[in-house]
């Protein structure tokens, strides 16, 4: 990530709510990413092949700070739900921008969805893997962009799209697979790095490059 950051591990403080096991699931299977299962182990994951221009210095953003990165471990899908829901409560969250990274099968879509229940969404939760951008909207009236750059390799189109006029847009952004879209994306204020251990579990990194995600992660991890 961005910034100068020092290693520390923290303790996680979240406790299984009912012990539910990674992909036995709250999330509809019917509405599951193809390119991504419901929090099984990973496929061999395939190092995205990064296009763009350096178009960030374009975007108004806070300030770059860095801060220690926290460990985490979602023992189960009601860990990372948990979570979800203690995100979602914080105010500044509405106008952050938040990297999920992770092989496929990670579990990136299924904390967006998480994330955006917690929020109030209802209705379908669709991944955005082919569409690249999924719009939602809360029931206080937040603006959501639910972005997916796997798929994405040609620069022409982040401005053919529109996703330069939604990033500079107020709002809540989350992006998958951000890597593919590298140079064009403003500073994230969070970024979870999520990996697949032995057991099923997720080891999850978070860091906080700017002043907002640092308040987040406060927030997020009292």
């Amino acid at each position: 990530m961005r910034g100068h950051v020092i290693h520390a591990a923290v303790e996680p403080r979240l406790q299984p709510l009912h012990q539910t096991r990674f992909g036995a699931g709250q999330i509809d299977i019917r509405h599951a990413d193809p390119t991504e299962p419901q929090l099984v182990r990973p496929a061999a994951h395939q190092r995205p092949q990064t296009k763009g221009i350096d178009l960030s210095a374009t975007f108004s953003h806070a300030q770059i700070v860095g801060s220690a990165p926290h460990h985490l471990v979602w023992r189960t899908e009601d860990d990372m739900a948990a979570f979800a829901a203690r995100l979602a409560a914080l105010p500044g969250l509405g106008n952050a921008f938040i990297e999920l990274h992770g092989d496929l099968g990670a579990g990136k879509t299924t904390f967006v969805r998480h994330l955006l229940r917690a929020l109030g969404v209802a209705g379908r939760i669709k991944s955005p893997t082919y569409a690249v951008v999924e719009p939602h909207a809360t029931p206080g009236g937040l603006a959501v962009s639910h972005f997916d750059f796997y798929r994405f390799n040609d620069p022409r189109e982040w401005e053919d799209a529109g996703f330069r006029d939604l990033f500079a847009a107020p709002g809540l952004k989350l992006a998958e697979w951000p890597e593919k879209a590298a140079g064009l994306l403003p500073p994230a204020d969070l970024a979870l790095y999520i990996a697949v251990q032995a057991s099923e579990a997720r080891q999850v990194r978070v860091t906080a490059p700017t002043a907002l995600g640092a308040e987040l992660l406060r927030g997020v991890c009292a």
